[in-house]
């Protein structure tokens, strides 16, 4: 299929795929005439990375799990590499959760002062 054809069936934009192909996270060969030349394979690769974007990785975080459908695994985490990248994010994602806790905390602490200080009547 040709990239506009690909581009509608995994429903992104040419313009995303080009930027795929010059990260380096998707080839595609050329024919003759210098169209490339897309299969269900390529199509799989994209939709990989469009999950994985959508649950907040960064395009280059794609990468491992990319090269691991390219090596012919059925599941782009079929791989140490891909594994080792869901750890690293499950790391990042709960410090952020404990940044969110203490700044709630905060924000509650901050909640209550104001509710007491108002039904002791001060401003």
């Amino acid at each position: 299929m040709r990239i506009g054809e690909l581009a509608s069936h995994a429903g992104i934009t040419t313009k995303a795929l080009r930027y795929y192909e010059e990260r380096g996270l998707l080839e595609a060969p050329r024919r003759t005439n210098g169209y490339r030349e897309y299969d269900e394979s390529h199509l799989r690769v994209v939709q990989e990375i469009q999950t994985l974007r959508e649950v907040g990785f960064a395009l280059e975080d794609t990468r491992p799990f990319v090269e691991c459908l390219r090596a012919g695994n059925e599941d782009g985490d079929a791989c140490p590499d891909s594994v080792a990248v869901y750890r690293r994010k499950i790391a990042e994602v709960e410090a952020y959760l404990r940044q969110l806790t203490v700044v709630r905390d905060e924000l509650r602490a901050k909640l209550d002062a104001a509710a007491h200080r108002r039904t002791r009547g001060e401003s």
